[in-house]
């Protein structure tokens, strides 16, 4: 399988990229400028109900109300 870097278009002065299969809101952009480092490359993220994958990593959404 290819790196997902391999394919798809090099921008010049990019910080970061994401390939997502939902549209992204000011407030997960703003999470992903936290997560993602400025070195130009792309991600995938994809967002169900109860979990974020993200460059192949799981992870669970979780209701802070109810941690314990």
């Amino acid at each position: 399988m290819k790196d997902i870097n391999d394919i798809m278009p090099k921008v010049p002065n990019m910080r970061w990229g994401a390939l997502m299969n939902k549209p992204p809101t000011n407030k997960k952009f703003e999470e992903m400028n936290k997560i993602f480092p400025d070195n130009g490359k792309w991600h995938t993220v994809f967002e169900e109900n109860n979990s974020i994958t993200i460059d192949g990593k799981e992870i669970l959404k979780k209701d802070p109300n109810k941690w314990t």
